[in-house]
């Protein structure tokens, strides 16, 4: 007996504690042992879609003349700013899918505030870099600026400079092109001058001084790099505010001449301060105008009574797959319910990590699939028991059993995942999220069937059965 099925024995354990733990936690957090912080700390609380818990369904569209073709990648864009936008909000969960040629289909299961996210979904999100001179200006401040009052807009850079700054951004930003000027009357407020805006950034990440401290390193595009080092050269130790629609979300102080188009924007960050503002910096303006066409609040048309019914089901469905298996398979039957158990467990497991928004076409993609989780095994003890009635020893029929049922296994799950795939692209295009849901726990079931026919199941089969002599209890296999 080798010591291999006992080791994969061991692994297996591991995944089933660490499968039990997800599945009865709602958060979870692992410390760092040596200075008590937080490595991992996430929710992993089970989340339902829109049809289980109701909120928000919201079509967007581009506001612009039906004329004009709008790029797919245009769409995409705008649909990954529009959801940091929304998750800005604390708006966790939310799906957004493009809907083409021109359309966003969004939801925000479980939203009790949709006026404020259909205002942030309506939002420009003009990024742009303004020159306070010597004025310091508190975060939160909204002021004028001159970009837009003239025609002549030449392109221009982006991104601040370094120095100490506290903020605490929460929103997504880039955009459009800067320019000059504009003069105060006595009675008119103060406009203050766009240096440049957001679309000259070529990348910005959240990185750490030399010192530990959390900041947040940019660059500029090449053609960006020259003016913003014109400017920089000319305005040491004064202020360059970061503006987002015109309210202020950073002001720090231009510390030295920035001639490489590369700095970094220093202060008294948190990790999440400094990745929001990150965020804000990456992602500004939307690259096309977008309205709002229909928004409705949307009730829990399946609710609570739905969800317990539906995991009733798939329990009664697993539970007679178990008795089937057990009563004409005997001995490896059993064993193989017992690798289903764990293939129920690790898929949960998966769907809270990922993590999965469930619907109900969701829940029945998983069902279904915990009915495909025996295919492999049927195949497999089916060429199990023609071995052992050639004559084989037990092992080698195990092992010939899996060799030569595998390329039916393969070819059936494997064309059932092209399928999965087909709906998941299907979902995707057209804005349906249902069949996007489906296909997406579907395929994922099979996947993790697969890991517990081939691993699972052999190493139970190996681990009790190397040491049973089959032709003192025929009975044990069903012969």
């Amino acid at each position: 007996m080798t010591r291999r099925p006992y080791l994969m024995l061991v692994l297996i354990l591991i995944l089933v504690a660490f499968a039990l733990w997800i599945d009865l936690s709602s958060q979870i957090t692992i410390i760092n042992p040596f200075n008590q912080t937080a490595l991992v700390e996430r929710n992993v609380s089970a989340r339902l879609g829109l049809d289980l818990r109701g909120g928000l369904q919201t079509l967007l569209e581009a506001d612009l003349p039906a004329s004009t073709t709008v790029s797919q990648d245009d769409l995409n864009v705008a649909r990954q700013i529009l959801e940091n936008r929304s998750n800005a909000l604390g708006v966790s969960e939310v799906v957004m899918q493009v809907a083409p040629p021109r359309r966003i289909v969004a939801e925000f299961p479980g939203i009790n505030n949709p006026d404020q996210v259909v205002a942030s979904l309506q939002k420009t999100g003009l990024l742009e870099f303004v020159d306070m001179g010597s004025s310091p200006v508190a975060d939160g401040t909204v002021i004028q600026t001159d970009f837009g009052l003239t025609s002549d807009v030449p392109p221009t850079a982006t991104s601040a400079p370094t120095e100490s700054t506290t903020s605490q951004p929460t929103a997504t930003a880039t955009t459009t092109a800067a320019t000059p000027t504009a003069a105060p009357t006595d009675n008119a407020p103060k406009v203050y001058h766009t240096v440049m805006t957001g679309t000259a950034l070529d990348s910005v990440n959240v990185t750490q001084s030399s010192t530990g401290q959390n900041q947040i390193a940019f660059t500029l595009k090449a053609d960006s790099k020259q003016i913003f080092a014109d400017y920089t050269g000319a305005h040491v130790n004064q202020y360059l505010a970061i503006v987002l629609d015109k309210t202020v979300i950073s002001a720090p102080v231009i510390s030295t001449k920035i001639s490489d188009g590369s700095g970094v924007i220093t202060g008294k960050f948190t990790v999440q301060a400094a990745n929001q503002l990150a965020i804000q910096l990456r992602y500004g303006s939307l690259p096309i105008p977008i309205k709002v066409v229909e928004s409705r609040t949307v009730g829990p048309t399946l609710g609570q009574e739905s969800v317990q019914k539906s995991l009733f089901a798939g329990i009664i469905g697993l539970l007679i797959v178990i008795l089937f298996m057990g009563f004409y398979y005997r001995l490896p039957g059993v064993l193989a319910d017992l690798a289903l158990i764990v293939y129920a467990l690790s898929s949960l497991m998966l769907f809270k990590v990922i993590p999965v928004v469930l619907t109900l076409p969701g829940i029945a993609g998983f069902i279904l699939s915990i009915g495909m989780a025996v295919d492999a095994n049927i195949l497999i003890f089916e060429r199990l028991k023609e071995e052992l009635r050639a004559g084989r020893t037990l092992r080698q029929a195990i092992d010939l059993g899996w060799s030569r049922a595998w390329p039916s296994i393969r070819d059936s799950n494997f064309s059932t995942l092209i399928t999965c795939g087909i709906l998941y692209w299907f979902g995707n295009a057209f804005g349906a999220s249902l069949v996007k849901g489906f296909s997406l726990t579907l395929a994922l079931g099979v996947v993790v069937s697969l890991f517990t026919a081939i691993t699972v199941t052999r190493t139970f089969l190996h681990v009790t059965l190397d040491n049973i002599k089959t032709a003192e209890h025929p009975r044990w296999f069903g012969l």
